[in-house]
């Protein structure tokens, strides 16, 4: 069996709804994961903003907005009228339980509450769709089977277990449709993988029922060379390895969450990025196969800030380190890069939540200079660090400002740390010299 993720985009209309069931309906059992149709999110992020903000005549007024939009999909997507009438019915039940949310005080629970609402209504109205064609298609609620422990992480055990349960006394079906991006918590409560999630819950059902292949389609042919929104003639990528795969998605390249590859690299279940719009184009096949040598694509990765730890002490104390990661961990902050020398630290990191609690310990026995508004820029490929080109990458960005380098961490990744405000043109250089001068040659 095949699992296939589309993102908000690709059911975002009626005509990308029915490009979406055209792709599926190929007479091959799948399980298909939906996110919420494109701006549905951010639409529920702003009434929880708004019910959090106590503008609740505000709030009312955005909920009201929100059915609005869906009783046009329901009149533009459903002719049967028996499942419009089912369709109708549901959306009242979602905009009822946003009401109910709206005179609730807010909290973390009631947020998630939220905004589960747009992949149940999407998965919804896309399940009524495939029966009005014909298509044997059933809905399975992922709040039935997905489910994280205490450390956030997917129960492994709990979600096959219960899939395949789930799977197995339904009628047989040549479709399932099911949300992506939210679950349960290890106490029951609804809770998500957080945004871009729907990518993580393919491959975690992928793991769960061994699928033959993980598909992840989007709007994009595949994992480019470089980012298109920036950098013109880039193309799609043919193959990678499950590692090039993990770094280019952790250092920016929006098209796939990254913990997607994790569930299933052990497995070895392929995972394929394909395009909703231009389904016959090969896109990007992610395996454990290796596949060349030397620099594949780059990525950049914004929001980031620098810190500097500096400590006379620190080269006599054997604890200082152990000293800086506890702060750290202690703030549930991951550190992005870190370079070391006799007497400093650098490191970077990409949530500033709790960003004034570090500086303040971190000040008990360092000195500490913050840098905001840097971008990390990565070069990605297999075992490019021993690759006879990386050096030229030094010669290229000599006039760029680079504040770190990570060389040597990873055979498969080399990132650097800039200005934000140099980023397009260090995207645009290493473009120039390493994949148009391999065009010319």
């Amino acid at each position: 069996m095949l699992v296939l993720k589309f993102g908000g985009t690709s059911v975002g209309s009626v005509t990308n709804m029915t490009n979406v069931k055209n792709i599926i309906n190929d007479g091959n059992k799948k399980i298909v994961v939906l996110s919420a149709m494109s701006g549905t999110t951010n639409a529920l992020v702003e009434i929880s903003e708004t019910i959090k903000a106590k503008n609740i005549t505000e709030a009312k007024q955005l909920i009201a907005a929100l059915n609005d939009k869906y009783q046009d999909v329901i009149e533009e997507l459903l002719q049967d009228q028996t499942l419009a009438n089912e369709a109708t019915a549901y959306i009242l039940e979602v905009i009822n339980t946003l009401l109910t949310c709206a005179e609730k005080p807010h909290n973390e629970l009631l947020y998630n509450t939220i905004v589960s609402q747009g992949e149940l209504l999407s998965t919804f109205l896309f399940t009524q769709f495939l029966k009005q064609q014909g298509i044997n298609a059933q809905l399975i609620s992922a709040l039935d089977f997905m489910r994280v422990d205490k450390a956030h992480e997917p129960d492994n055990f709990y979600i096959k277990q219960n899939l395949n349960r789930i799977i197995n006394n339904l009628p047989e079906a040549d479709i399932y449709i099911t949300q992506g991006f939210i679950c349960l918590d290890a106490e029951g409560a609804v809770a998500n993988l957080q945004r871009g999630g729907s990518d993580y819950t393919a491959t975690i059902i992928g793991a769960a029922i061994n699928a033959e292949e993980v598909q992840i389609w989007t709007d994009i042919d595949g994992f480019h060379n470089n980012d298109p929104r920036f950098v013109q003639d880039t193309h799609a990528i043919s193959n990678l390895s499950f590692d090039e795969a993990a770094e280019l998605a952790y250092f920016g390249a929006k098209i796939l969450h990254p913990q997607t590859v994790m569930p299933v690299r052990d497995l070895d279940i392929p995972v394929r990025l394909k395009n909703t719009m231009a389904p016959a184009a090969y896109g990007t096949l992610i395996t454990n196969k290796i596949h060349g040598e030397g620099i594949k694509a780059i990525a950049a990765k914004d929001n980031i800030t620098a810190i500097k730890i500096k400590s006379g002490r620190m080269l006599l104390a054997h604890g200082f380190l152990k000293k800086v990661f506890e702060i750290f961990e202690k703030y549930e902050t991951s550190i992005d890069m870190i370079t070391t020398s006799e007497i400093a630290v650098s490191l970077t990191i990409d949530d500033t939540t709790n960003l004034s609690h570090i500086v303040e310990e971190l000040e008990k026995f360092s000195s500490v200079e913050v840098d905001e508004y840097r971008t990390i820029v990565c070069a990605v490929g297999n075992n490019i660090v021993y690759h006879p080109d990386t050096p030229k990458l030094f010669q290229i960005l000599q006039d760029v400002n680079i504040r770190m380098i990570a060389y040597g961490g990873s055979n498969n990744n080399i990132s650097l740390l800039i200005n934000t405000s140099d980023k397009v043109e260090t995207l645009r250089k290493l473009n120039r010299y390493i994949f148009e001068t391999e065009l010319a040659e």
